[in-house]
């Protein structure tokens, strides 16, 4: 391969700048060549920012033929720029959700059943420490897995770390939940610290998936984001092992016990001169993660969608699903079953959707 992934671009809010963000870090691996902006004025301070051109119509920012789009737009605007891109044969990157209801998500996932080219851009699995802990559980060493309690992602994106960490794909789960607030000295906010210390109301939100023969627990607090004060939690457990936040727990033999520390390795700090990044993440002698985007300056957050942009990529040209409709769609499901279940009080069973026919 030759030259940067290109790519368009369509939408222009906050998320969108992550992708503009990444671009510009690492020129040499990806290029937004052009941007869908409805708004002119909000287009002419992009190109004035980030140095990309804009246009006010679909067919104009793709008129380059980029080898796929992101569609970073408000929920319910998805399903029609799918729609689209799917009528045009341009493989498509969403954010997430893909659609805003369950109505929406069986409708968006028809054009997959006509042949549409879509994967969802659910990062959280590529964030190092996340990434990590997946090739653990993944690895063997934990035995077989039979519960992950994840309080580190709202939503859907806290539903697709738990399943991933089950292995769960499209069995059904009994779900019950229920809603806790109490007060919490606010935090920072996505653009600034706090300018005075005030005290609002935080609301935690617990869930049990019960799968059967795994269980997943979902527990956030939105305050979680941002806040100083409230930290996320993992914790991962099987026959031979758990993963508890940082630390990793197994047996090497039935009388022999093995404890790790996964170990955030980054260039830049107490003297070190390589640079200013993120290198991976250590478990003993053995590299659990490594980050492949060095020596470009990312967040984790960064990292792991410049991941979804590669993978897109190389799905675009023929290669595996790597976060597809049908899955984004699962997760997003039993995002709002937990809803459901938390606002009525009451245990809920999924159901099979007709998406899991899609599935690969």
């Amino acid at each position: 391969m030759s030259g940067p992934v290109r790519f368009a671009l369509i939408g222009g809010g906050w998320r969108a700048e992550f992708f503009l963000r990444i671009a510009r870090a690492l020129p040499e691996r990806f290029q937004v060549s052009r941007m869908l902006v409805r708004d002119a004025v909000k287009g002419a301070a992009i190109e004035t920012r980030w140095h990309v051109p804009t246009y006010r119509r679909l067919e104009e920012s793709l008129a380059d033929n980029p080898l796929f789009a992101v569609v970073s737009v408000p929920w319910a605007v998805t399903p029609m720029i799918l729609g689209e891109l799917a009528e045009r044969g341009v493989p498509a990157l969403a954010e997430t959700p893909p659609a805003p209801d369950l109505d929406g998500l069986v409708a968006v996932n028809r054009l997959t059943g006509q042949g549409a080219r879509i994967q969802v851009a659910e990062q959280y699995a590529f964030q190092p420490l996340h990434a990590a802990r997946l090739a653990i559980a993944r690895s063997g060493r934990l035995g077989t897995i039979s519960q992950a309690q994840v309080s580190s992602a709202h939503g859907y994106h806290g539903v697709s770390l738990i399943r991933k960490f089950l292995g769960a794909t499209y069995e059904n789960a009994r779900i019950s939940g229920y809603r806790f607030s109490a007060p919490l000295v606010a935090g920072p906010g996505r653009d600034s610290p706090p300018a005075e210390e005030s005290v609002t109301q935080s609301t935690q939100v617990i869930a049990s998936l019960d799968f059967g023969d795994r269980l997943g627990v979902y527990d956030f607090t939105g305050d979680q984001y941002f806040s100083w004060i409230r930290s996320s939690r993992v914790l991962v457990r099987g026959d031979r092992g758990e993963i508890h936040d940082d630390t990793v727990r197994y047996l090497q033999d039935f009388r022999t016990p093995i404890t790790l520390k996964l170990l955030r390795q980054n260039t830049g700090e107490d003297g070190n001169l390589e640079g200013g990044y993120h290198k991976g993440i250590l478990a003993g002698p053995e590299w659990a993660y490594r980050n492949p985007f060095i020596p470009g300056r990312l967040t984790d957050d960064e990292i792991a969608i410049a991941t979804c942009l590669e993978k897109m990529a190389d799905y675009a040209r023929g290669g595996p699903d790597f976060y597809p409709l049908a899955e984004a769609s699962q997760d997003h499901y039993l995002s709002m079953m937990i809803d459901q279940a938390v606002a009525t009080g009451e245990t809920l069973t999924t159901t099979t959707q007709p998406w899991a026919a899609f599935s690969s």
